[in-house]
């Protein structure tokens, strides 16, 4: 009688296992809560998936129809942070109201696009590895800051992640946790997607060398000021270490990886998010939305277009005196050099009127020709 009694328990065991599968749905240690509505297993992100997990307060929704993948997310990380705020990071993490759309299909066209933001991890937390710190020398140039680097403490957590003043925490890294919870025990781990469409992985042996390398030499710049919240003096004299970003430079074939931090295996173009300089892709090499082309980011946490300052703001960095023209004292960097030529009626002051003028030839001048690579 018990026999049939535990016969009976298993047969019902069964039958209720087997009913509970017609539909993916768990929950791991930290209590993420996942459906994938087309019967496939959870980890296999490239399908319809959501992450809602009550204690992180994560909620992101990911459909496929057709040819776009649309992800809605609240962009809380779905793991541990570091605590925010930090003595680098003045700013608390909150939520946001993102919605992205990617390419099942994406284009590949071998063309580099230079992008602030490349991709999404697959938690909704974005990827944005520049920052938005610059060092400035009253010599006339500009550095930007790396986000890892001994420099300046930017207030990074385990995941090399942060905070922006809007709340929107982000990874300038490799994302450890998010790497730890899509690990399917390959050496490529799933984690993320690029705006152009095409996948984002990590290579937890370091199989994939990026192709940037340090300059050889030594920077130039006098007088050089970094302004957060106080002014700081900062010499950037020395060679090229990795602290800002014109540090490095690209050479074809010195690595594995493209320009794009990206390689084609097995026939499939991927980005490799890397421990190396670039650590994530800074440019896209599929087709992407005009409003994905962005350039860097400014200390609000809004976009900034990769332009030269105006006449105006040039005049008021510059116009000691505020008279409202610069003297050739006043005058610093390129313009100091240029002065003479600036200075049309040779009244021994620049206006605002001789500097447009002056930039606008310049413009014309260089119409034609390919742009800088101006990504420090």
């Amino acid at each position: 009688m018990k026999n049939r009694y535990l016969t009976i328990c298993m047969l019902l065991i069964v039958l209720v296992s087997c009913k509970s599968n017609t539909g993916t749905h768990s929950h791991d240690a930290e209590g993420v809560h996942s459906h994938n509505h087309d019967n496939e297993s959870p980890i296999n992100y490239f399908g319809n998936y959501s992450l809602i997990n009550e204690g992180y307060g994560t909620k992101t929704i990911v459909t496929v129809s057709g040819n776009t993948r649309k992800m809605v997310t609240n962009a809380l990380p779905n793991h541990k942070t570091g605590a925010f705020p930090n003595q680098g990071n003045p700013n608390s993490i909150s939520a946001q109201n993102k919605t992205y759309t990617f390419p099942v299909k994406p284009k590949y066209t071998g063309e580099a696009q230079w992008v602030r933001e490349p991709g999404i991890a697959l938690n909704g937390v974005k990827f944005e590895p520049g920052t938005a710190e610059v060092v400035v020398c009253d010599t006339g140039e500009n550095y930007r800051v790396e986000a890892f680097q001994d420099l300046i403490d930017l207030g990074l957590d385990f995941n090399h992640a942060h905070v922006q003043p809007t709340g929107a925490y982000h990874y300038h890294g490799s994302p450890t946790s998010v790497i730890q919870n899509s690990d399917t025990g390959h050496d490529l781990v799933h984690v993320g997607f690029a705006h152009d469409g095409f996948p984002m992985y990590y290579s937890k042996s370091g199989a994939y060398k990026p192709s940037y390398k340090l300059l050889d030499g030594n920077r130039e710049g006098e007088d050089c000021t970094y302004t957060a919240r106080e002014t700081i003096d900062v010499s950037v004299g020395g060679h090229h270490d990795g602290t800002y970003g014109s540090d490095f430079e690209y050479v074809e074939g010195y690595g594995d990886l493209d320009a794009c931090n990206g390689i084609n295996i097995n026939g499939q173009y991927m980005y490799l998010v890397t421990n190396e300089f670039p650590y994530v892709s800074r440019c896209l090499m599929g087709e992407v939305e005009q409003e994905e082309r962005r350039g860097p980011q400014n200390r609000e946490g809004g976009n900034r277009p990769r332009q030269r300052p105006s006449a105006t703001d040039i005049i008021k960095q510059m116009d000691a005196n505020k008279d409202g023209k610069l003297s050739e004292k006043e005058a610093k960097g390129p313009l100091a050099d240029d002065f003479s030529k600036v200075d049309a009626n040779k009244d021994g002051f620049i206006s605002k009127e001789e500097l447009e003028k002056g930039q606008k030839q310049n413009k014309q001048g260089r119409q034609g020709g390919r742009p800088q690579d101006n990504r420090n």
